[in-house]
């Protein structure tokens, strides 16, 4: 075989070959370190899984459970008790308040995930998020007029709570295959546990010591809370940008819009509208989350079987559904049953978009997917409860409606109804967006598969 000279060292064509493949490897491992596969992200224990998964549940519980019962907060802001001036009857001014705040830690992801992905220690923004989000809460305290809660319940409350809730959101998808639904369900499960725990807690804090301290405890309790969680989150993973579709993109935005609705308004509508006491409209709303909560991770579980998209689909579309047969021109009974049905259904698109962006974009693709989808949501949360309650209008609870003296009080429940078709178009679009969606990945796909 022939050979040649290198620096007084005899080399053969074998060797130089064997050189040339490590010197290409050890390249390929430099270049690699700025690209992350999934199959290279190293998989965390068991053991930190469900630490993860712990740490979403609580996280979830009072980021969402905190935005989840804002109807009780509306409901006393727009009360002749508010202490907020020029705030009585005024239910589109109020709710945006609320929409500002839960539309924020939506639509705070298209600053959030590109802050995640320069920052190393991550665990900084969470804390960060927790404190801001706390500081809007506890400020919200000292507020006499509506642009003071729109700056604190609103916009600092928005910004921390997105800061809070995207770095482990973004993380836990990544670390589940086979069994993704069932945590991310668990996960998200929080938030209906979270209103379930709240609503009564807020209306005995509410009625026992006041709005104000109500909001002091409310503030302290969650930055206790989000410093532990926030110390969980250790490790992120390096991800491709990419863009999400347009449709999935409108049927987010719909779908964000018209979930809302019913989680502001089914307090005042069961007092102002079918007379029950505020007690039990804390109660009713305390049911409607906690039947969210359980139908999340059994959503999630029956997903992980039948196909996320498809679930997602039915979830949507009956969600739309429910409001038509049983919120319009509702008794007490069929609202009762609204309640129950509306807070199964309504569970499942949010428990599935995480795992059903990880299918359709691939895991590797997820947090900037899922940032941009959260940032539409976000969007599309700030107008569906304000335009709902443009709809409603200005008024007293069911005695004085603007524009007149004494009024019947079939003339509210027609304005109610009118929301009700306003949320049950907004989600049976969004149905129909999801569906073709599916018929999209289908395709791109190369075939139909009936679970999917």
């Amino acid at each position: 075989m022939s050979s040649l000279s290198v620096g007084g060292e005899a080399w053969t064509l074998r060797n130089l070959s064997n050189h040339a493949i490590e010197s290409d490897n050890s390249r390929a491992e430099d270049t690699g370190s700025n690209t992350v596969e999934p199959s290279a992200v190293p998989q965390p224990s068991k053991a930190y899984q469900c630490l993860l998964v712990f740490a979403g549940f609580m996280m979830t519980f009072h980021v969402i459970g905190i935005n989840s019962i804002y109807g009780l907060f509306q409901e006393f802001y727009t009360s002749p008790n508010s202490n907020i001036v020029g705030a009585q009857g005024e239910d589109a001014l109020v709710s945006l308040v609320g929409t500002i705040g839960s539309g924020l830690t939506w639509s705070g992801s298209i600053f959030v995930n590109p802050l995640i992905g320069r920052v190393q220690n991550i665990k900084l923004i969470s804390m960060g998020g927790a404190f801001i989000m706390s500081l809007g809460i506890f400020t919200a305290s000292f507020c006499t007029e509506l642009w003071q809660l729109y700056l604190t319940q609103g916009l600092l409350y928005g910004i921390g709570s997105s800061m809070y809730y995207f770095p482990i959101m973004s993380l836990t998808p990544a670390y589940f295959d086979r069994n993704r639904g069932a945590a991310m369900g668990i996960v998200l499960a929080g938030s209906g546990v979270g209103g379930l725990v709240l609503s009564p807690v807020f209306h005995i804090l509410l009625t026992r010591v006041g709005i104000r301290w109500a909001l002091r405890i409310l503030g302290i309790w969650n930055f206790a809370l989000g410093i532990p969680i926030s110390s969980v989150v250790t490790k992120k993973h390096g991800v491709a940008a990419t863009a999400a579709g347009g449709t999935r993109s409108l049927g987010a935005l719909l779908q964000a819009a018209g979930n809302m609705v019913p989680v502001y308004f089914l307090t005042t509508y069961s007092i102002s509208v079918l007379s029950y006491s505020s007690s039990t409209g804390s109660l009713l709303l305390a049911v409607n989350t906690a039947v969210n909560s359980a139908a999340r991770i059994g959503m999630g579980i029956l997903a992980d079987r039948v196909g996320r998209q498809n679930t997602m689909i039915l979830s949507v579309l009956f969600s739309g559904v429910a409001v038509f047969a049983l919120w319009y021109d509702s008794d007490r009974v069929r609202f009762l049953a609204f309640v129950v049905l509306y807070g199964i259904l309504a569970g499942g698109y949010n428990a599935l978009l995480p795992t059903t962006i990880t299918e359709i974009y691939g895991v590797q693709n997820y947090s900037s997917v899922n940032g941009f989808i959260y940032f539409i949501r976000g969007l599309g949360a700030l107008f569906g409860a304000p335009i709902a309650g443009v709809i409603l209008g200005s008024h007293q609870r069911g005695t004085r409606l603007s524009g007149g003296m004494l009024s019947n009080l079939n003339v509210l429940k027609s304005r109610y109804n009118e929301v009700a078709v306003f949320d049950g178009v907004l989600l049976l679009t969004a149905g129909v967006c999801v569906a073709y969606v599916r018929w999209l990945d289908a395709r791109d796909k190369g075939g139909w598969t009936w679970k999917a």
